[in-house]
């Protein structure tokens, strides 16, 4: 298959990335928004990072989603995005990246959204990442015709995944297996104190799921209080203002980080702070945050236990038996959105060819006919309406052959060969659309 432009996907995953390396690499909000502004369909500066883009960022994955005349342009793009974006040499990251194009990277794309790449299968927050990625881009008007239509099979492929499928039931968020390895930990949570640090959506998820196991007592602190208060208020827990962080974790024994800080939040001297090595029971600091929120080092102190995003995998409950068996269900699922994806994208080679030959030969018979007819004025309105039709009849015989022919194999690897061939034979600008 000859395309002018490749869908090009460049990414790093839990399998392959450590989480040092993916923190590194990960955006904000505001990083997100700023590394989507310099895709050349909002006019960047150096137009040196791709034609349009999608950027997926969560705390397992790092995907970068664009369109280039081939894999390696598209794979040395965001390498140079990446280095501009985090100020990481291309050497300290390359080695963990994965190339896919067209229709390896929707098929890809199309698993990730139903929950088939993550490190719990089914999880329910993959959907609504994927959905804001392509949010975020159109509103940044990065994301381009090709790479949002990419997007929207991607979540209609997720959400008939879980609606059709058992893919998502039982403990399927990262949030809930946070919870369920505080359970592990100390056991009962009904005697236990539960601390979460952020407000956002994993943390509202971890309440929910506190809330479900009994938990004893739960305390929120958050940036800002507003929000804190109104998470503590639904489920009747303690607010805490962020200046008391020090007086949370003394109160604390299981911590669940989740904010988006860009920076670590709870260091050494905090916990030396909070006495919390010189108290009988042991603090368990559960941080699902990438960025991290807890500094590593905080493992070496006495009386602490830390677990990150990536210690989560063992504490996933026994209903992954039942999801696994689920998984060829959504593969299905996958394939045939695969499919009807990529007849789509096959067809933006050849559609625009069509209408370009018809164009063609339509300004071409326009202007014999008025040529002739200037050279036959005796002609009355009934004859000039037969030389007309004759014209048109003409033109749509010789259009026949070569449309249907383009029709034909739209849908096929061969298609935008014909296409190429077409255009060159009749010097038509069928431009594809990105």
């Amino acid at each position: 298959m000859t395309l002018s432009k490749h869908i090009v996907l460049v990414g790093l995953n839990h399998k392959l990335a450590p989480l040092d390396t993916r923190e590194r690499l990960a955006f904000g909000s505001d990083g997100l928004r700023e590394a989507l502004s310099l895709f050349t369909s909002q006019g960047g500066a150096d137009g040196d990072y791709g034609d349009a883009g999608v950027i997926l960022s969560t705390c397992n994955r790092l995907e970068v989603y664009t369109l280039a005349s081939c894999a390696e342009e598209g794979l040395d793009a965001v390498c140079r995005l990446l280095e501009h974006c985090h100020g990481e040499s291309v050497d300290a990251f390359r080695s963990y990246l994965y190339t896919w194009t067209d229709e390896r990277a929707a098929r890809h794309l199309f698993s990730v959204a139903a929950g088939l790449d993550s490190m719990v299968l089914g999880e329910h927050e993959i959907l609504g990442q994927v959905t804001a990625s392509m949010e975020t881009a159109l509103s940044q008007a990065a994301a381009g015709k090709v790479l949002s239509a990419l997007f929207r099979h991607a979540i209609e492929a997720g959400k008939q995944a879980r609606t059709e499928t058992a893919i998502s039931e039982g403990t399927t968020s990262i949030s809930h297996v946070a919870v369920e390895l505080a359970r592990k930990s100390v056991g009962d949570l009904s005697g236990c104190r539960v601390l979460l640090i952020g407000a956002g959506d994993v943390a509202e998820l971890s309440a929910e799921a506190l809330a479900e196991s009994g938990v004893g007592w739960l305390s929120i602190l958050n940036r800002t209080q507003r929000r804190g208060k109104q998470l503590a208020e639904r489920f009747q827990a303690q607010a805490f203002a962020w200046e008391q962080l020090e007086e949370a974790l003394h109160w604390a024994d299981v911590v669940i980080c989740s904010t988006a800080a860009p920076q670590t939040i709870i260091r050494p001297k905090q916990l030396r702070r909070a006495s919390v090595s010189g108290r009988r029971r042991p603090l368990f600091l559960i941080d699902i945050a990438v960025p991290r929120d807890v500094d590593p080092r905080v493992a070496q102190m006495e009386n602490v236990h830390l677990y990150d995003i990536d210690d989560l995998g063992t504490a996933v409950s026994g209903s992954l038996v039942e999801r696994r068996q689920e998984v060829p269900k959504v593969e299905e699922i996958v394939a045939e959105a695969t499919q009807a994806f990529m007849a789509w994208y096959r067809s933006l080679d050849v559609v625009p060819t069509i209408v370009g030959l018809r164009e063609q030969a339509y300004s071409v018979r326009e202007a014999e006919v008025e040529r002739a007819l200037r050279r036959l004025p005796r002609l009355n309105d009934r004859e000039r309406q037969i030389v007309e039709a004759m014209a048109k009849r003409i033109v749509s015989k010789l259009l026949h052959g070569p449309t249907v022919c383009l029709k034909e194999v739209a849908n096929h690897s061969e298609g935008s060969e014909y296409a190429r061939v077409a255009r060159d034979l009749f010097g038509v600008d069928g431009k594809k659309a990105q």
